[in-house]
């Protein structure tokens, strides 16, 4: 059925717009929304997407990765400022995710009334999710395999190899939390949208894995330049254009001593 799904994929056209995008996917209950985090292209998809949806009513709720699971908007009114959204979702300076770059998405849920509930592990969870072995089991041997080198190559081989363990058990426990958050705001006939980046997304080793048996879901990768999710599988692929050629390992070499 995955061989399948990827033929088809690979035979669809390119959706020209966010309603082509949408009528690809839908319905379903569950709509896992990938990204490349410096694109900002794609955040701006997110933000059409969740007005598409929720001008037709059918948004249910907004998780996304960028905030701590147990923080959520619920409550506040839809004229909320700012500055009371980013304090219910705990959305600090420090936290990595620079708010002029997703604040838009989040406000344009706000605005229409929907909450956004955050779904990454917690910080104060992580020491303890480094520890448990017992995520180790909670996948198929081949998606721990995997894990692990995505640990290794995203850090250029320069983490300990006795991190590596550790810090696979974090990655698979934020794709637990996102599941379980996004299963908790669901409700009948509506969808609930997740952002996150495109590795959380994948089927074959992120949050799918950790949804309850048989729960429909669709994944949109977003994609800067050709060969960003090449092979992995998806429902659909919202392709913008590539970005400025980085040196990821050169930057992650000058970091790590600082460290």
């Amino acid at each position: 059925m995955a061989a399948g799904l990827l033929v088809a994929c690979a035979q669809k056209p390119l959706p020209p717009s966010v309603p082509a995008l949408l009528a690809q996917v839908l319905p379903t209950p569950v709509l896992l929304l990938g990204e490349q985090h410096d694109a900002s292209e794609h955040q701006a998809l997110q933000r059409d997407v969740v007005l598409a949806l929720a001008q037709r009513g059918q948004l249910q709720a907004l998780v996304m990765e960028m905030a701590e699971q147990g923080r959520s908007t619920q409550g506040l009114p839809r004229d909320a400022d700012e500055a009371r959204v980013r304090e219910a979702l705990g959305w600090t300076d420090q936290s990595g995710w620079p708010w002029p770059v997703y604040g838009p998405v989040v406000m344009a849920a706000v605005r229409q009334g929907v909450p956004v509930f955050g779904g990454n592990l917690p910080r104060a969870r992580m020491r303890d999710a480094m520890r448990d072995a017992t995520l180790d089991g909670r996948v198929a041997d081949r998606v721990l395999r995997q894990q692990q080198d995505g640990i290794r190559d995203s850090h250029c081989g320069l983490l300990p190899e006795t991190q590596i363990a550790p810090m696979t058990r974090i990655q698979l426990a934020r794709d637990q939390a996102m599941a379980q958050t996004v299963v908790q705001a669901l409700a009948p006939g509506k969808t609930v949208v997740l952002v996150a980046g495109n590795g959380h997304v994948r089927r074959d080793l992120g949050v799918p894995l950790h949804l309850p048996p048989g729960q429909d879901y669709r994944v949109v990768m977003a994609q800067a330049g050709d060969n960003a999710v090449a092979g992995q599988p998806n429902d659909a692929v919202w392709r913008t254009p590539p970005l400025p050629a980085r040196d990821h390992c050169a930057e992650l070499r000058q970091s790590m001593p600082a460290r």
